[in-house]
């Protein structure tokens, strides 16, 4: 383990959202400010286009997306792993509730058929690891890895957790994200019991008519390594992750802290850690739910860390919540949004509520210079992650 701690860069990048597969068709969506869910879902491409029978039958609908899009980040950042040292390639890949398409398809099988008809495979595939140990088996990648489960938080906890296995020596390159597929009758059954989702069909953030989320689905892969990993090998670094801070609210099992005391915690030390301050920010790209509380505390917390806050814009309003998914995938739409100088807009907008009363980008995406993004991510049990972004 190094004294010092290494720059980490960003090389590649990979999604399979509701907009489809690639990053380019999630961009060219975000811009254009299409809100896809229809209904209380927002469903994703099937994954079995891009994988083998056998890689499908073996794997749930969350690893496929995982496995398809870490293919695409792997892709895009010109990796070789047979050139490099596989004990120093790590990942660390969470999920928000794991496998709940073979959950809910194997209640019905015990039910209907016996206990005996259930697949031997259904444990590998409903542990919420599957997604890690697909794409480690598939690159081959030996070094640190394991699995983050804080719920809407995860894929923010996913990254910065790759971050500090790399600026700590302990791998060089770590494939980092998360991935989620839980629009499956119970789960969608019992976010609505809770009162989590929306009854109107609509995402609408920061909007007085907010009353849940819509549920999203897909995978977000990012490929970090040392900047001195990458550039020995020539590689592209889209951007710098500067700043990770995590905090957990210890109020409530599913409510955010109304004080957003947790949330701006772990932005403090997210913009502390990449030594950025507030003013310096140039885009945020909110949690930004569609949910009455989340959208209140999280104005709340950016308010009282912001002195002229700037522009914020959610994703979700556009994709649905991808739970588990939507901080990795939205790390994607971070380094986007600097490669472009473009922020997506926030949509559904059109009855502001007054008591959230930013600059939430509701005119259509926005051409910005961004050179430091702020992504926030909180999640159900109070856990909260944040990251900075910094343009190369």
């Amino acid at each position: 383990m190094t004294d010092q701690r290494r720059e980490v860069v960003i090389t590649g990048i990979g999604a399979v959202t509701p907009a489809g597969f690639g990053v380019d068709a999630l961009w060219a969506r975000a811009l254009a400010g299409e809100s896809l869910p229809h209904g209380d879902v927002a469903v994703g491409p099937d994954p079995t286009e891009k994988l083998t029978i056998k890689e499908s039958r073996r794997l749930d609908r969350f690893a496929r997306y995982a496995l398809v899009a870490a293919r695409e980040a792997v892709e895009d950042a010109g990796l070789d792993f047979a050139a490099l040292d596989s004990t120093r390639c790590g990942a660390v890949v969470g999920t928000g509730i794991g496998g709940f398409e073979t959950i809910d398809t194997n209640i019905e099988i015990m039910r209907e058929k016996g206990d005996r008809q259930v697949p031997a495979t259904t444990v590998p595939m409903l542990m919420p690891n599957a997604a890690l140990a697909a794409i480690t088996k598939d690159f081959g990648l030996h070094g640190p890895g394991h699995c983050v489960v804080t719920a809407c938080a995860t894929g923010n906890h996913s990254l910065g957790e790759a971050k500090r296995m790399i600026e700590y020596g302990f791998a060089d390159l770590v494939v980092a994200g998360s991935a989620e597929a839980a629009n499956r009758p119970l789960a969608t059954a019992a976010f609505r019991a809770m009162g989590a989702m929306t009854s109107k069909g609509m995402s609408c953030p920061f909007d007085s008519r907010r009353d849940g989320f819509v549920m999203g689905e897909g995978a977000g892969i990012v490929i970090l390594e040392s900047a001195e990993h990458a550039a020995a090998r020539g590689a592209r670094a889209y951007a710098t992750l500067a700043g990770y801070g995590a905090s957990n609210d210890a109020f409530h099992l599913v409510q955010p802290d109304p004080e957003a005391t947790g949330a701006m915690a772990a932005m403090r030390k997210a913009l502390a850690e990449a030594g950025v301050a507030p003013g310096e920010v140039d885009y945020i790209n909110a949690h930004g739910t569609s949910t009455p509380y989340n959208d209140l505390s999280e104005t709340k917390a950016v308010k009282e860390i912001f002195d002229s806050p700037p522009p914020i814009s959610s994703t979700k309003s556009l994709l649905g919540h991808m739970m588990g998914a939507a901080g990795s995938v939205e790390a994607v739409i971070c380094v986007l949004s600097m490669r472009d100088n473009k922020a997506h807009p926030t949509v559904n907008l059109d009855e502001p509520d007054p008591e959230c009363d930013l600059d939430y980008i509701a005119d259509g995406a926005r051409e910005i210079e961004i050179n430091t993004v702020l992504s926030n991510s909180f999640g159900f049990g109070g856990h909260n992650a944040c990251l900075v972004f910094q343009a190369k």
